[in-house]
């Protein structure tokens, strides 16, 4: 659906919502979004109640590999993690192609964080991934949620090291990669994907990351924008929230993180296997948020995220020379970032 645009849609939104929330609409604000190209709108009623609308647009087709199919809707895979008692936003009324939804406020974990002291911050990281335990123990339940057909697979490591290749290796590189340049940093990305396919296949977020996750007025954590969910090892959140772009976390925290909340997960893998999938899957998971950072400011003209490009470029560096040791490979992917590693 290719969602109305400025005043008309907020039109819309006001005549939809008038009739969901029964009493006269004061306002629907625009609010910013993030990479993503859905727009969201803060409605707020005469008698002061607030909701938040989210908008469906037509798709990017650089945010999704050939072959996959699109992000299906925010329903039931909302629905699902409510009645397992995962703090997401209610479902206020839906309509074709617009959800309005509880509104959890406009302070993200990484607007806090920035404002924060850094035991704050690390406290409320930590309350984050005790929800990570609870969403991997869910099963599919027969409502039709899609999360459980969907997987962390090739198509998506192909896909990170396409966009990786266009984007950023250039940029590690301090000028255009060679034709062998390329096809390495592929065979690494492909490798990782081997490894990511004899993990177990965990319920996974998938975009579980600070800015997904809203501090509440009670203090209490939020959790947003869960349509993209599939199955993935059971590191790869740990990784967006952990190797997180937005935050600047010390490794002894991360360290003590994943040793802290390895046990409580379902398949609890040993020490050693978690903490070689989470360095892998940093180097995909990082190396696709890079690109995309890059890719919004060439293709788009949104200069937003650059700002966090060198940090993520540290981050990838840094992971690949710590698993330069696993796999000749990873070594040589590792000599491609040397420069990052050292900045």
């Amino acid at each position: 659906m290719t969602s109305l645009a400025g005043e008309s849609e907020a039109r819309r939104i006001v005549a939809l919502a008038r009739g969901w929330l029964g009493e006269e609409i004061a306002s629907a604000a625009p609010l910013a979004g993030g990479l993503g190209l859905r727009s969201f709108f803060r409605v707020r009623t005469a008698s002061g109640r607030s909701a938040i609308a989210r908008v469906e647009a037509e798709e990017d087709p650089a945010g999704r590999p050939p072959g996959i199919p699109p992000e299906p809707p925010l329903e039931p895979i909302r629905a699902l993690l409510e009645r397992a008692g995962l703090p997401v936003p209610k479902s206020l009324a839906r309509a074709p192609g617009v959800d309005l939804l509880e509104d959890f406020g406009d302070e993200s974990l990484a607007t806090f964080a920035a404002c924060a002291a850094r035991p704050e911050t690390e406290r409320r990281v930590a309350h984050a991934l005790d929800l990570l335990p609870r969403l991997q123990r869910l099963r599919d339940d027969g409502s039709g949620v899609e999360a459980f057909a969907r997987r962390l697979d090739a198509p998506y490591f192909a896909y990170k090291a396409d966009l990786f290749a266009r984007y950023s290796l250039p940029e590690a590189l301090g000028r255009a990669p060679r034709a062998s340049e390329e096809a390495a940093l592929r065979d690494a990305f492909a490798w990782i994907g081997e490894q990511a396919a004899r993990a177990p296949q965990r319920l996974s977020h998938r975009d579980f990351q600070s800015q997904n996750l809203l501090v509440r007025a009670d203090g209490s954590l939020g959790l947003i924008d869960l349509q993209g969910a599939f199955l993935a090892p059971p590191e790869y959140d740990f990784v967006c929230l952990l190797r997180d772009s937005y935050l600047e976390l010390s490794e002894r925290f991360v360290a003590s993180e994943l040793a802290r909340v390895r046990p409580a997960l379902p398949d609890a893998p040993s020490a050693r296997e978690l903490e070689a999938r989470f360095e892998l899957l940093t180097l995909t998971r990082k190396g696709k948020d890079h690109a995309r950072f890059l890719y919004a400011a060439k293709e788009r003209g949104d200069a937003r995220y650059q700002a966090f490009a060198p940090r993520t470029a540290r981050v990838l560096g840094r992971a690949a020379r710590r698993a330069a040791g696993f796999d000749a490979r990873i070594a040589r992917l590792s000599e491609l970032l040397s420069h990052w590693a050292d900045a």
